[in-house]
């Protein structure tokens, strides 16, 4: 018995079929692996997640500091240098803010040592003190202030209570010397041409060399102070102050100033005092003009 041929419908549906599970069959075995070009992609694409931007940063507003400007003369204490203090309480003399305002003010017009040539040298005198509720010992600076017209002196004096005698040196022995005080305001302007009337004693000894001396020569530094003796001025130094010595039983004897004392009223002053007699009083003018 002969099978009945397929028809063109049936041949079409069979084609069809098999069409059909040959992709379905190819599908499952490219859908478990990708290429390598596909790889990467989507692995960057799931890395890289989605970007935030940071908040920007708050800006706080500070108010802005003011410091009060110096004075012109505020570490003119500290030029002084302290003599008789021990090198290992230098620095405890800078602990403290000192104010030394009011030998400022001094050299302010209308001071006591405006317009005046001024040498300061500063000393150490110790004072039991409470300080944050403690009780300690603190060295207070002192500025000395000499009114000269001339250096007062180029020696040093050391002495203490362990020397039998007092050694007078030249300040140059012990790296001291009289140098000129320039101003704040002045600092910028070179020396010679400042007309200063300040001038401190310094000393060029560092103290980190000190571990290089003998302790006798430290123990100098210790017991200096300054030696004052008179000194002449220069004979061609103008002097308008002359002495007077009027030949009477006692003498009159007294200074006068040609260019601050009237004649009249100084004669009238000695009469007054029953320094002068009266008869005497043209004889006094007569000899004060001469």
């Amino acid at each position: 018995m002969r099978r009945p041929r397929a028809t063109p419908r049936g041949r079409k549906r069979k084609a069809a079929a098999e069409a059909a599970k040959r992709e379905e069959v190819g599908g499952s075995s490219s859908g478990g692996s990708k290429s390598p070009e596909e790889l990467p992609k989507e692995s960057k694409a799931s890395t890289r997640g989605k970007r935030v931007k940071a908040p920007a940063a708050v800006k706080l507003k500070t108010e802005p500091e003011f410091f009060p400007d110096k004075r012109n003369l505020e570490d003119l204490w500290q030029a002084a240098f302290p003599v008789g203090t021990e090198w290992e309480n230098m620095d405890k003399l800078r602990e403290i803010n000192w104010n030394f305002s009011n030998l400022e003010r001094a050299f302010e017009e209308g001071g006591q040592l405006h317009g005046k040539k001024v040498y300061l040298f500063g000393c150490t005198e110790a004072q039991l003190l409470v300080v944050k509720g403690e009780q300690k010992v603190v060295l207070i600076p002192i500025v000395v202030a000499v009114v000269s017209s001339i250096p007062p002196s180029d020696k040093i004096g050391i002495k203490s209570v362990q020397r039998e005698t007092e050694d007078i040196i030249p300040m140059k022995a012990m790296k001291m010397a009289w140098v000129p005080y320039i101003p704040l305001e002045n600092r910028q302007s070179q020396v010679d041409r400042l007309n200063t009337q300040i001038f401190t004693l310094a000393c060029s000894q560092r103290n980190l060399l000190l571990k290089h001396l003998k302790i006798e020569r430290i123990k100098q530094y210790d017991y200096c102070l300054p030696y004052f003796q008179p000194l002449k001025a220069d004979e061609d130094e103008d002097d308008t102050v002359v002495n007077i010595m009027f030949p009477l039983e006692p003498p009159v004897v007294s200074d006068f100033d040609w260019e601050l004392d009237d004649l009249e009223e100084f004669t009238d002053e000695l009469i007054k005092e029953e320094a002068l007699p009266n008869d005497q009083k043209d004889a006094f003018k007569v000899c004060e003009r001469t």
